[in-house]
Parts: structure tokens; sequence; C-alpha cells
């Protein structure tokens, strides 16, 4: 019933933008929530809001049977379960350790390793989905790993998600988040040329948003990240700075598999470029700024 499964507490590792939103949803939902941050002041709106606080991720994996993180990259990701108090350190049989980060297959696989030497069970439940789908718990989580473990975190993935599917052994949800931005990375730019280019060749760009909103390319992307393009200002629900690190990784992955990527590739250099101009903590949209013609 909901009302054992509020009776559990859930450890909650990470709250940045995605985080912070999805332990948000648990608590909304009923659950009870063990929260812990490197930086311990963005604990505290969860802790008001009910959660219960972690001095380190081993204190959070050892108060609850299963644990959430959602990191920013495999760095920290791998810091985190690794690290002499990390989540590694506390997992025991009967635990459960459910990786929600965008990270490539070899840093899931070595932390999922690690976690079944120790007794424990993992989940890599890497999620398509920005600040906003995080928010409104309408995130989509692409989970690999230990099925047993899916099938009992149901009723956490359903007050965070839409959407949840199984995808098979660890690796297939970091392969499949990868494919996932590295699609959106290049439909991106593709939009932002094409912003700059109605700009640039006199056309409204109100008129652009208002023609593609009508036909065949019409998508919740576009209509978000265009009023963005044509402001120049790009608040971030999805850095850019990690939109080209998943652009990277995907090419990594394409290149150990001598596949060819030639827009992807050409992509991400149009992210390398706006994080070498110091937009890495905008938006990605901010791509869009780096496609502009300067003003004379």
């Amino acid at each position: 019933s909901p009302n054992m499964a509020a009776e559990t507490p859930y450890g909650f590792i990470g709250l940045g933008i995605m985080g912070r939103g999805m332990a948000l949803n648990l608590l909304k939902k009923g659950f009870k929530v063990v929260v812990w941050n490197r930086s311990v002041d963005k604990c505290d709106e969860l802790v008001k809001a009910g959660a219960t606080l972690a001095a380190s991720p081993a204190d959070a994996i050892k108060a609850c049977s299963i644990t959430f993180a959602m990191l920013a990259d495999p760095e920290v990701a791998e810091r985190v379960a690794f690290q002499d108090d990390g989540v590694v350190s506390a997992i025991s049989p009967g635990k459960g350790y459910v990786d929600c980060s965008t990270v490539d297959e070899a840093c899931s696989q070595r932390i999922a390793a690690a976690v079944s030497a120790a007794g424990g069970q993992f989940l890599e439940a890497p999620v398509s989905g920005s600040k906003k789908p995080a928010e409104d718990g309408q995130l989509i989580f692409l989970t690999a790993g230990d099925k047993a473990l899916f099938d009992a975190v149901a009723a956490p993935l359903a007050a965070m998600g839409k959407k949840s599917l199984f995808l098979g052994p660890v690796g297939a949800g970091a392969r499949m988040k990868l494919v996932v931005n590295m699609i959106m990375g290049s439909m991106l730019n593709a939009f932002a040329e094409g912003m700059s280019l109605a700009d640039a060749a006199g056309l409204q760009t109100g008129d652009l948003l208002d023609v593609l909103d009508g036909g065949a390319m019409a998508n919740p992307m576009f209509r978000l990240k265009g009023p963005a393009m044509q402001k120049g200002e790009y608040p971030p629900a999805f850095p850019l700075k990690h939109a080209q690190k998943d652009m990277r990784l995907a090419l990594a992955l394409a290149d150990k598999l001598e596949l060819g990527l030639p827009v992807a590739a050409a992509a991400n250099e149009s992210f390398k470029r706006a994080r070498g101009e110091g937009r890495g903590d905008e938006d990605f949209a901010a791509v869009h700024a780096v496609l502009t013609k300067p003003t004379k």
C-alpha cells in the first residue's frame, strides 16, 4: 500500500537542478527521504520540506534500504561512490543503489560491480527530461541492471516520472541516454542555426517559430527554447556544459563502435565554442549565441 511505502525512507544523493525537483516530488507524494549533497546549503530547502539530513553518502545508504543519486557527471558519480565515506563503503546485502546520473557505460559498470561485490543491488536510471520535468514529476527513466530492484522502486519512480523503461543489463541505460541526448543536441544546434539564418535574412524569428510549430517539426523543445533564443537569455534548465559532456560521451561511444556521426560532431564543436566563451553554466540553448551573426 502507499502507506507502507511511505514508512520506508529512501536516500537521495545530489540536490542540483535535477535532484532537487526529484527529491521534492518524493516528499510531496508522502515518501520519507534522507538527503545528502556536497554543498550542504542545498539540503536546507529539502529539510524544511520534511527530509532528514545525512552526514555523508555512506550515512544515507545506512539509513535506507534503497538510495537514489543524481550527480553531475562520471567524475562526481565515481567520487561519491568510492570516496572513504561514500556509497560503496556502506553497501551491504539487501541495500539497493539507483544512480540517475548521466554517465558513460564504463563508469556505470564500475559502480555496479562494486555495489554487487558488496552484496547490494544496482540500477542505472538516467533520465530524459530537464529542470521543469524534474519539478513536475514528468521524467522518463531509462533503467538497466537489477530487474528486482527496478520492480522494487516502481512507486518512487512513478512519483518522479511519467514513464520508466527497463532496457536490460547495466550499460543499456547509459547508452540509450547518450543516444537521446546526442539527437537532442544535434537538433538544438540545427534549430539555433535556423533562428540565426532567419534573423540575418531579415525574417521575423516569431514567424519562423509559427511555421515550425504548425508542421511536422513541431516539438516541445523548440516551443521552449525559441523564446529564449529570441530574448538572448538562457537560464539553465539543462546546463550547456552537461549537454556538451553528453555529446562528447556519445561521440566517444560511436568512435569505439567505428561509427561516423558527422552531424553530432559538428554540433559538438558549436557547444565547445560556447563553453570556451564562458557559457557552460547557461542553458544549452546558449549555443545560439555563438551561432548568431555579430551586429555591426
